[in-house]
């Protein structure tokens, strides 16, 4: 894993496993598994699936999906023509 990615990984995982202070780091990831649906056993759990929960965990009910927020245009006629490739 790439030094960037495991001081995402950190920063992300910081407030989470505060809010779940009785719990070791083992019993954090079976939780982030649990609450993402990932029902495959936890040594297959990757990292994009961690970084994405816990990212989706501190946005708010109804905010727009971090990744996708980037991309979005709140006009159709701009969207087109980037899609296009004529802007």
């Amino acid at each position: 894993m790439q030094c960037h990615r495991v001081n995402e990984v950190l920063e992300l995982l910081k407030p989470y496993w505060l809010k779940n202070k009785e719990l070791s780091l083992m019993e954090v990831l079976a939780l982030l598994s649990k609450e993402s649906g990932f029902e495959a056993p936890l040594e297959k759990l990757s990292d994009e699936v961690v970084i994405y929960h816990l990212k989706m965990d501190q946005t708010e009910e109804g905010a727009m999906i971090p990744g996708i927020k980037k991309d979005c245009e709140d006009d159709f006629q701009t969207a087109l023509l980037k899609a296009r490739g004529l802007i």
